[in-house]
C-alpha cells in the first residue's frame, strides 16, 4: 500500500513537470490549442512513468531515508520515461505539436521535484528526530548487517529507523537469493551470505566495522554454503551471530505479526541494546543561536554555487580518476557526524587496487598515484563533500570528520557541530600536529564559532593548500588552557 501511495505522488509530480515544461517551452504563453496538443503526449508519459518508476524501484524507498542512490535510480528513471513516451508518441501522432526542446526540460523538471520532493520529506523528518531525540556517540552503539530480503528483514529496518537509529547502525544487507535487489529500505545489498568474509573485509576498508550479523530469516531457508560461511565469521573474529527469529520468540503462530506495522514494544526486542556492554556518552545537543541557522544558509547557498561553478572541474577530475586509476570514481567512508550520527564521507578515489597482478598486497604509499597525490595535495579529492553540504551532514567550517576508531576519548563536544571541508584545527597545524592537539582545537572552535571565526579560516585555508600547512604553537596553547580552565 505503502508503494502504490508514492506512486500515485510520483505521478502527480510527473505530470505536473509535464506541464510546466510546456509553460517554460512557451515562455510562460499558454494557448487551449497548445494544451489539447501536448495533452496525449502528458498522458503517455505518465503511463511510461507507470511502467518505469516500480521497475527501477523508485516506488521502493521512504522518502524520509532517501539517499543518493535513489536519487540515481530517478536520474535513470526520468530519462527513461521521457525516451518511452516520445517512443509511444511518435507511434501515434508522429510528435506532432511537440516542440523539440520540450523533452529536455520535461526530465530535467522531473528530476528536480522527485528528487526535491524526497529531500524535503527527509530534511523534515531528520529536524523532527532532532527534536525529539537525544543522539549518542557512535562508540557505545553497534553496526550489523543484515541478511535476508524478507518482511522480517523490514520490519528490522524499519525498527532500527524508528526506535534506535543513534544505537544501532546499518552496514548493509546480503541477499540469499541474490535476487537483483539493489536497496532494501535504503540501505544497500552487497552481497550474498556465502561471500559474507569478502564483505566485511570491502567494509573494513570504508571505515565500518560489524559488531553484530542479524539472520532476518528462518536458519532452514539459508543453503548450506551460506550457513557455513556465516559460522566460519562467528567462529573466526569477534562478530557477534543471531537469528532474529529466535531472538524475538517466532514461532508459526506470530509470523502473520509480521505483516502488521511496528510496535515501539516489539521493536525493543528486536532493535536489541548495544550499549548494554558500555556506558553511553551522550553528546549534548548545542544551545540554538541565529549564527548557525545563519551558517546552515551560507552553506546550502555556497554549495550549490559552488556545484554549478566547478561542475566541469569535478567532471575532468572524475575522467581522470577513471582513466588513471579505474571505476569506482568515489571513495567513501563512514565517519561520526553531527552529535555522533554517521555519516557517508566521499572522495575522488586517490589510490588504486590493494594487491599488485602477483597477489602482493601493497602499501598505501604504493597506491596513491602520481594523480591522486596532485589530488591530495590541492585537496580537489575533496570535492564531493559539496554534496554532504548541502544536504546538511557536514558545514564548509566545522572539526574534520574522523574514523570511529579515531575519535579522541574525552572530545565529544567536537561532535556537537556539523564536520566541516576545513577548520580551525587545519589552518593551525593540519596534518603535522598530534591527534590530542588536532582535538583541542577543534573543541576551542565549538566554543568559540562565530560568522568572523569562520571567514578567517576560509581565508586561512587558501594559503594553506596554497603554500602547505604550518604549525601554530600560541593557537594550541591558548586551546588547550581553556579546556584546562573549564576543567577546573
Amino acid at each position: 500500500m505503502r508503494t502504490l501511495r508514492i506512486l500515485v505522488v510520483d505521478l502527480w509530480l510527473v505530470f505536473i513537470a509535464s506541464f510546466f515544461a510546456l509553460v517554460l517551452r512557451d515562455n510562460l504563453e499558454l494557448s487551449e490549442e497548445r494544451i489539447v496538443d501536448a495533452l496525449p503526449y502528458w498522458l503517455l508519459t505518465v503511463v511510461a512513468a507507470i511502467v518505469v518508476l516500480p521497475l527501477l524501484g523508485v516506488t521502493r524507498a521512504v522518502w524520509r531515508f532517501s539517499s543518493m542512490r535513489n536519487y540515481i535510480d530517478i536520474v535513470a528513471a526520468a530519462g527513461a520515461t521521457v525516451v518511452g513516451a516520445l517512443a509511444f508518441t511518435f507511434v501515434i501522432n508522429r510528435l506532432e505539436g511537440i516542440p523539440r526542446a520540450m523533452p529536455i526540460i520535461q526530465g530535467m523538471l522531473i528530476v528536480v521535484l522527485l528528487i526535491g520532493a524526497r529531500i524535503a520529506v527527509r530534511t523534515w523528518y531528520a529536524r523532527h528526530q532532532r527534536r525529539t531525540r537525544t543522539a549518542t556517540m557512535p562508540g557505545p552503539g553497534e553496526t550489523v548487517l543484515v541478511v535476508g530480503v524478507t518482511k522480517m528483514a523490514e520490519l528490522y529496518l524499519h525498527c532500527i529507523a524508528d526506535y534506535a537509529p543513534e544505537r544501532v547502525h546499518v552496514a548493509g544487507v546480503l541477499d540469499p537469493h541474490e535476487s537483483g535487489v539493489r536497496t532494501l529500505i535504503t540501505h544497500p545489498v552487497l552481497g550474498p551470505p556465502k561471500d559474507v568474509a569478502a564483505v566485511l573485509r570491502r567494509l573494513e576498508v570504508h571505515g565500518v566495522f560489524v559488531d553484530r550479523i542479524v539472520v532476518a530469516m528462518p536458519a532452514t531457508e539459508l543453503s548450506a554454503e551460506a550457513h557455513a560461511a556465516l559460522l566460519t565469521v562467528e567462529a573466526e573474529t569477534s562478530v557477534v551471530l543471531e537469528f532474529l527469529d529466535q531472538k524475538m520468540g517466532l514461532d508459526d503462530r506470530l509470523a502473520d505479526a509480521l505483516h502488521q506495522a511496528p510496535t515501539q514494544e516489539g521493536c525493543a526486542a528486536a532493535a536489541g541494546n548495544p550499549a548494554a556492554g558500555g556506558t553511553s556518552s551522550v553528546v549534548e545537543t548545542p544551545v540554538a543561536v541565529p549564527y548557525r541557522v545563519v551558517k546552515r544558509v551560507i552553506d546550502i547557498a555556497g554549495a550549490t554555487l559552488l556545484m554549478v561553478l566547478l561542475a566541469p572541474v569535478m567532471a575532468l577530475v572524475a575522467i581522470a580518476v577513471l582513466l588513471d586509476i579505474g571505476a569506482p570514481m568515489l571513495f567513501w567512508q563512514q565517519r561520526p557526524g553531527l552529535r555522533g550520527r554517521a555519516f557517508k564521507l566521499y572522495k575522488f578515489r586517490t589510490m588504486g587496487a590493494g594487491h599488485d597482478a602477483d597477489g602482493r598486497r601493497l602499501t598505501d604509499a604504493e597506491r596513491v598515484s602520481r594523480l591522486g597525490r596532485f589530488l591530495r595535495r590541492t585537496r580537489l579529492d575533496e570535492l564531493p563533500q559539496l554534496w554532504s553540504i548541502l544536504i546538511g551532514t557536514m558545514s564548509f567550517v566545522g572539526p574534520r570528520p574522523l574514523l570511529p576508531v579515531d575519535q579522541p576519548v574525552g572530545f565529544s563536544k567536537r561532535l556537537a557541530v556539523r564536520p566541516g571541508l576545513t577548520g580551525w584545527a587545519q589552518i593551525k597545524g593540519g596534518r603535522i600536529i598530534s591527534a590530542a592537539d588536532k582535538a583541542a582545537l577543534d573543541v576551542w572552535y565549538v566554543r568559540n564559532m562565530s560568522l568572523t571565526l569562520d571567514i578567517r579560516i576560509v581565508l586561512g585555508t587558501i594559503p594553506m593548500v596554497l603554500f602547505g600547512e604550518r604549525v601554530e604553537d600560541a593557537a594550541i596553547a591558548r586551546a588547550w588552557a581553556e579546556i584546562g580552565e573549564a576543567k577546573s
